[in-house]
C-alpha cells in the first residue's frame, strides 16, 4: 500500500511537473500600448571640454546651448547650424548660445573662458554667445546674432545686410559685449 501511494505521488508530481513546463502561457488580450511621442535628445545643455564634443554640439543635431568647461582651442572651422528654441521648448523662440563661462546657482559668473577657432559660421538664427572670449573670426548667415557680455577677438562678417542689422552687441550686468575687428557685410 505504501508502495502504491508512493508510487502515485511520484507519477502524480511528475505528471504536474511535465504539464505545468510546458504549458504554454493563456492567452492574453492585446493591450494597446499608446504611442510615445519621440523622445528629445536634445533638451538639455551640452556642457563640453573637447573639440570632438564641441563640434558635435554645435552641429544641426546638437543642443540648445553649449557651454564649455574650460579654455578650447580647435583648429577646425566651426559651424553652428540647426533651428533651436529656447530651453528646447518648442512654445519658446528660436534661440542658440555658446557659453563661455561658469555660474554658481545664484547665475553669477564665476569664471569665463576662451574659445579659439580659425573661423566660427552662424547658421542658427537668434544664436548668442555670451559670457567669455572668442578668438577668431565669426560669419553670420543669420538674423538676431548676439554678443552678450563676450568678446569677439576678431571680426564679424555678415552674408547681408539683413543680418548685420539684426546683430546686437550687448551689455549684461555692467559688461559690454565687444569685437576687436571690423564688422561688415562680406
Amino acid at each position: 500500500m505504501k508502495k502504491l501511494v508512493s508510487l502515485l505521488l511520484v507519477l502524480s508530481m511528475t505528471i504536474f511537473a511535465s504539464v505545468g513546463c510546458s504549458q504554454k502561457p493563456a492567452e492574453q488580450p492585446a493591450t494597446e500600448v499608446p504611442p510615445t511621442e519621440a523622445v528629445d535628445a536634445v533638451t538639455t545643455a551640452s556642457i563640453v571640454n573637447e573639440e570632438a564634443a564641441f563640434i558635435n554640439a554645435t552641429s544641426k543635431d546638437g543642443t540648445w546651448i553649449i557651454a564649455i568647461l574650460n579654455d578650447l582651442s580647435i583648429d577646425k572651422e566651426l559651424v553652428l547650424e540647426g533651428e533651436f528654441h529656447d530651453k528646447a521648448d518648442a512654445t519658446k523662440d528660436l534661440y542658440r548660445k555658446i557659453a563661455l563661462y561658469a555660474q554658481d546657482a545664484d547665475h553669477k559668473v564665476t569664471a569665463r573662458y576662451t574659445l579659439t577657432a580659425p573661423k566660427l559660421t552662424i547658421k542658427s538664427p537668434n544664436a548668442k554667445i555670451q559670457g567669455g572670449t572668442f578668438k577668431g573670426d565669426v560669419y553670420v548667415e543669420a538674423n538676431g546674432f548676439t554678443v552678450q557680455d563676450a568678446t569677439i577677438d576678431g571680426n564679424i562678417y555678415f552674408a547681408s545686410q539683413e543680418y548685420k542689422d539684426s546683430c546686437v552687441i550687448a551689455a549684461d550686468a555692467g559688461k559690454e559685449g565687444k569685437v576687436t575687428g571690423n564688422m561688415e557685410v562680406k
